[in-house]
């Protein structure tokens, strides 16, 4: 199914959901075999191809995979934010509770204010992973 007769339908698909669309640069950080195969195929019906951490390139999204053990959250975070658009958004890609790897909720509230960020929503983004979105603070100017 198209994503434009979805819309009709009225069902967003989680890529809609995600905020990604077509042309937008994504990079993905914490690439690791666990990850959602679908999640991910998904995502790059929709952009291509992700950009990797290493890019010079302006991103609109960075799909962080993180999970409980691979080091310090808010490090990792502060480094997804050096390619991020002023109005890029990072999303926090996290194995569920009760599932290898899961990040306690109170981690991920601490490190996003810590890297200059803040959450603003959470999804079910597939069967072992939860989305939480992460962006920059809005300054009056």
């Amino acid at each position: 199914m198209s994503a434009t007769a979805g819309q009709a339908d009225g069902v967003r698909s989680l890529a809609d959901r995600l905020g990604i669309e077509s042309g937008m640069v994504v990079m993905e950080i914490g690439y690791d075999d666990d990850v959602d195969d679908d999640l991910r195929d998904l995502l790059l019906d929709r952009v291509g191809d992700f950009v990797d951490e290493d890019t010079d390139e302006v991103v609109d999204h960075v799909l962080l995979w993180g999970r409980d053990g691979d080091g310090e959250l808010v490090d990792t975070i502060v480094d997804a934010l050096s390619p991020l658009a002023e109005n890029g958004v990072v999303w926090l890609l996290t194995p569920k509770a009760g599932r290898s790897g899961h990040v306690e909720p109170g981690e991920m509230g601490d490190s996003a204010p810590t890297a200059g960020l803040h959450q603003t929503s959470s999804i079910s983004a597939a069967a072992d992973w939860s989305g939480t979105r992460l962006v920059t603070r809005k300054t009056g100017r």
